[in-house]
Order: structure tokens, then C-alpha cells, then sequence
């Protein structure tokens, strides 16, 4: 081998333990933070894992294919849907969990107030009511006093709070509660652990998934994504132009805003179509992410109102309660902060993904030729006869209008010249 052979399977091993490094690191703070496994461990799967991708890669050509359409993947439709799915795991997570906190906190509170004035609300009424009871005996007694006859009465009144069934029945609230609350969080918990644990590496194996499927497709259907016309097909066009062969190019304009020309610098009409169809499950998804956290910003807001206007005391005929006791006030927690700036960098990276969606598609492709030229060359081979047997019906069928329109003409030509014959006919009689 000579010396610049040598110099580019050096490169090559440099490019492919460089991509087989990235990959590793990944792998080891996936099982560093998320799986918890021992530094030893953890560092001995990882290295492992680099040796073996990074040999794979130099040794073989289509791994080497696998690679790169991996990495393409990540920035499509399938990157696009592991990202949605994670924005969507964050906001549910992170504002539906604290949504329910802050309900669960204004419902405690509710019940400790109840508590709190569970004596004063059963005996304050009941001991104003008697001093009235007592303050109307005073008067009879000043009104009745006539010097004739003295009223004699012995008024005793007495007042029971018995609030023995209101305490059962916060006893009862409470526990329901607390059982009730223990349920969502164990639910919620365990939905939040599994989804850490489990959606890098399923997101991992579905991106693996989808970048086998379409490479099965490109090489096994020649209909698949095959409307580009590439350096590959204008080549073959070229030689069979050369073998004396009706050639397809250049294309007609109708052809023209069907196949695609690449690689294209400018945006065409198809791709700013398929860019917006990339685009719409960003935008709904957002929409339902707005909506989660706007229902949690509301609750914060209910719960902080209750808890900084309702401690006044409201006055009521000849005694007084407290909305809510001090002790009991609910104290309600934002997460916004905590999940905006995860969110902000999922949504940069979804719109620069879907502004370079559709040329993603066109390098994809590309990638494909360079490796599997043999399934490129056949798929050009059926591009071309498509083209072609769609310009030949196309030019049968107009040449099969022209020939009724001129036989319509000739049959019009007959019938007035018959018609001329039969009026000369007509006047010489």
C-alpha cells in the first residue's frame, strides 16, 4: 500500500475512534447518572463499547453507513419525535406533578383550618347567643318590677360545643386525603423513574430501528424516495444520451416540480411543503405544553391569593372567624424557572431541525449512493423508464387526440361539401 493509502486509513481510524469516543462518553454518564452503576463498571462498558464500535467502523463499510445515517436520523422526523416525546415527559412531570402538589396543599390547608377553628366555630355563636339570652332576663327583670307584685325568675342558660362528629369527619377528610395523595405520588414517581431509566436507551434503540428500516427500504424498493435526480441519474442520462437512447434531460417543468435536482442550494416549493408538514406535530405539541403549564401558573396563582388576601377577619353580627389560620396558610410552589430553560432548548433545536429537514433528506440519500452504489445505479435505471414511459403515454395519448381532431375535421369537410353538392342539386332543378 502506498504512502497515501496509508495516509487515509489513518484518517479514517482517527474519524471513527473520534465518533466511537463521543458514542462511549455518552453510554458512561447515561450509566454514571441515570442507571447509578459503579465507576468501575460503568468505565469498564463504556471502554468496551468504544473498542468494538470504533473497530466495526474502520472494518466495515456498511457500519460505517449505519453511522452516519444514525447521526442524520437524529436531526429528522424520528430525531423530531424523540425530542417531542421528551418535552412532552418534562411538562408532564414537572407542571402536572406540581400541579397536583399545590391542590394537595390547599386541600390540607383547608382541612387544618378546619381543625384549627373546630371549637370556636361550634361554641363562639352558642356563648354570644347566651349573653344575649341573659342580657334580655336584665331587662325583664327592670321592666317588671312594678312595687305591686316582684317577678321572680332564675334564668340559667348554658352553652355545649359538641364537636365530636365535625372531628370525625376531618379525621376521616384527612386520611381519605393522605391516602389518596400517597397513590398519586407513588404513581407519579414511579412513571418519573422509569422514563429516566428507560427513554435514553429506547430512544437509542428506536433511532437504530428507523435508520435500519430505511436502509432496507432504499435497497429493496426502488419506489422508495425516488424522485430525486441526482449526479448518479444525470450520468446515466448522459451515457444513454451517448448510446444513441432518448435521454429524459432536461426535464419539462411539470417534471420539474416533481423530481427534485440535487444537491440544490435554494429552496423549492416541495421543500418548504415538506418542511411545514416536519414543522406541524412542533406546533400542536407546543400548544398542549402551553396549556399544562398555563393550567399550573393558574393554580400557583389561586393558591397565592388564598394565601396572602384571605387571612383578614370578616365580622359577623357579634363575633368574628378568620378565613384562614396563620398556621395553616398553603404555601405553593412554581416550577416554572426549573422547566423553561430545558424547554427553550428543546424548541431551538426542533426548529433548526425542521429548517434543515428537508436537506437532511437529500444528504441522506446521497450518503446511500456513495455506499450502496449498485442499489443506486438500479434505482436510477427506474427512475429513468418511469420518466420515460410516463412522457411516451403522455405523448401517445396526445397524438391520439390529434389524430380524432383531424378526422373530427375531415368528417366536417365531407359533410359540407355533400351538403354544397345537394343546394347546386337543388337550384338547377
Amino acid at each position: 500500500m502506498d504512502q497515501q493509502g496509508w495516509r487515509n486509513r489513518s484518517v479514517l481510524l482517527i474519524i471513527c475512534l473520534t465518533f466511537s469516543l463521543i458514542l462511549s462518553s455518552f453510554l458512561l454518564l447515561y450509566l454514571l447518572y441515570v442507571l447509578q452503576y459503579g465507576l468501575m463498571v460503568a468505565a469498564g462498558i463504556a471502554g468496551s463499547c468504544w473498542v468494538a464500535v470504533g473497530a466495526s467502523l474502520f472494518l466495515s463499510k456498511r457500519v460505517r453507513c449505519f453511522g452516519v445515517l444514525f447521526v442524520l436520523s437524529c436531526g429528522m422526523r424520528q430525531g423530531r419525535n424523540v425530542l417531542i416525546t421528551a418535552g412532552t415527559s418534562l411538562v408532564v412531570l414537572k407542571h402536572v406533578q406540581n400541579t397536583l402538589e399545590n391542590i394537595t396543599g390547599l386541600s390540607r390547608s383547608m382541612v387544618c383550618n378546619l381543625q384549627a377553628k373546630r371549637v370556636s366555630i361550634d361554641t363562639t355563636p352558642l356563648c354570644n347567643y347566651v349573653r344575649m339570652l341573659r342580657w334580655v332576663g336584665d331587662v325583664l327583670r327592670a321592666f317588671t318590677d312594678f312595687g305591686v307584685a316582684e317577678l321572680v325568675y332564675d334564668l340559667e342558660v348554658t352553652s355545649r360545643g359538641d364537636s365530636e362528629k365535625l372531628r370525625e369527619r376531618l379525621v376521616e377528610a384527612e386520611r381519605t386525603l393522605n391516602g389518596t395523595a400517597k397513590s398519586i405520588w407513588a404513581a407519579v414517581d414511579t412513571l418519573s423513574s422509569v422514563s429516566q431509566r428507560l427513554f435514553p436507551a429506547f430512544s437509542f434503540l428506536l433511532l437504530m430501528g428507523f435508520t435500519v428500516l430505511h436502509l432496507r427500504r432504499y435497497c429493496h424498493n426502488k419506489k422508495y424516495e425516488n424522485v430525486y435526480i441526482t449526479r448518479t441519474f444525470i450520468n446515466f442520462d448522459e451515457k444513454q444520451k451517448a448510446e444513441g437512447r432518448p435521454p429524459v434531460l432536461p426535464l419539462t417543468p411539470k417534471e420539474a416540480r416533481r423530481y427534485i435536482t440535487i444537491p440544490s442550494p435554494r429552496l423549492r416549493a416541495t421543500e418548504g411543503k415538506a418542511i411545514l408538514k416536519f414543522s406541524f406535530p412542533v406546533f400542536t405539541h407546543c400548544l398542549a405544553w402551553v396549556l399544562f403549564i398555563g393550567v399550573d401558573v393558574l393554580m400557583f396563582w389561586f393558591v397565592e391569593v388564598i394565601r396572602t388576601k384571605t387571612h383578614n377577619k370578616i365580622r359577623d353580627f357579634s363575633y368574628q372567624v378568620s378565613i384562614f389560620e396563620k398556621s395553616c396558610l398553603p404555601k405553593p410552589r412554581l416550577v416554572l424557572y426549573d422547566s423553561i430553560l430545558p424547554l427553550v432548548v428543546l424548541l431551538a433545536a426542533l426548529l433548526s431541525m425542521s429548517l434543515m429537514s428537508a436537506k437532511l433528506t437529500q444528504i441522506r440519500l446521497v450518503v446511500c449512493e456513495q455506499f450502496f452504489s449498485t442499489n443506486a445505479e438500479e434505482r436510477v435505471e427506474f427512475l429513468h423508464a418511469k420518466i420515460l414511459k410516463k412522457r411516451s403515454r403522455k405523448e401517445g395519448n396526445r397524438k391520439a387526440e390529434e389524430s380524432s381532431l383531424r378526422s373530427l375535421i375531415k368528417k366536417v369537410c365531407i359533410i359540407h361539401r355533400s351538403l354544397i353538392n345537394i343546394d347546386g342539386d337543388v337550384r338547377m332543378v
